[in-house]
């Protein structure tokens, strides 16, 4: 009928069409008014569907992901980022190509000794991913003073190799005396003893991976790892303070590259010899 006085101003085609509120991803630093309260700042946060806003008197209010927003004046939704899928990790932290996932490997006979807890400590965090593929476990050794006798009871073979990393190995020193008498103990080429000339293993990560510009000369006679600390400005007053700065060093230990390529050939030549049987 034309000029319906009477017709449904409530039927869908008679309903005004609502206006389209843009969607908006937050970002840090946009600037947004929350419509019911007028309050008014920068985003500085967001998570869980919360996003945090702070004004110019630096006083934060959290509100409600969504619509209520305006954004210069507009209303507007605000949306959380989309989350990004994790990155695949492709290389292990000695710089090995991961393989396809498979069967856990049975640990095999062959075995790695490491002079010192920090020492192993080290080798895990960079090379045990590589360790675990092949089979090879890696074991502490508390010092070489048993290392003959060490040796005697495991008993290398060609199906059992043994591997050894040695602390400060350099001519003449008691570690080189103890090293050559396990070489010609009769294992022929079952063992594989080798090391580092380094004083203590800390030496073996690069200064500049750590933010410091060299490692310190500590004197002759003096405890290295407290003389080094002292040097630095770091804490040192007890072990548990050395503890904790080993911790630190080794948090800044992600990739082989972190560490004197000399100690990555003498690991690498162990790993080596255990699995190649």
């Amino acid at each position: 009928m034309p000029n319906d006085r009477y017709r449904d101003v409530l039927a869908p085609e008679n309903r005004p069409a609502k206006a389209v509120v843009p969607k908006v991803t937050v970002e840090r630093d946009m600037v947004v008014e929350e419509g019911l309260t007028g309050f008014c700042g920068a985003v500085v946060a967001w998570e869980n569907g919360i996003v945090v806003l702070e004004d110019r008197k630096l006083r934060k209010r959290s509100f409600p992901m969504g619509k209520g927003f305006l954004l210069e004046g507009r209303p507007v939704e605000l949306l959380s980022p989309a989350k990004q899928a994790p990155v695949r990790q492709t290389h292990t932290a000695s710089g090995s190509r991961i393989a396809e996932a498979g069967r856990a490997k049975v640990a095999a006979p062959s075995r790695i000794y490491v002079e010192g807890r920090h020492d192993a400590e080290l080798v895990e965090k960079v090379w045990g991913d590589d360790l675990r593929h092949v089979g090879v476990t890696v074991e502490y050794l508390g010092g070489v003073d048993d290392l003959p006798a060490i040796v005697a009871e495991f008993r290398p073979s060609k199906d059992r190799r043994l591997g050894v990393l040695v602390d400060h190995l350099v001519p003449g020193s008691k570690e080189s005396r103890l090293v050559e008498s396990v070489r010609t103990g009769g294992h022929g080429t079952y063992v594989l003893v080798t090391g580092h000339s380094y004083i203590d293993i800390w030496q073996a990560v690069k200064p500049a991976s750590i933010g410091i510009p060299a490692w310190p000369d500590v004197p002759k006679g003096e405890d290295w790892k407290k003389g080094t600390c002292a040097r630095l400005g770091w804490p040192h007053a007890d072990q548990a303070d050395i503890a904790q700065v080993w911790k630190a060093i080794l948090a800044k230990v992600t990739t082989w590259k972190d560490l004197d390529r000399r100690l990555v050939t003498e690991v690498e030549r162990l790993i080596d010899f255990t699995q190649d049987l």
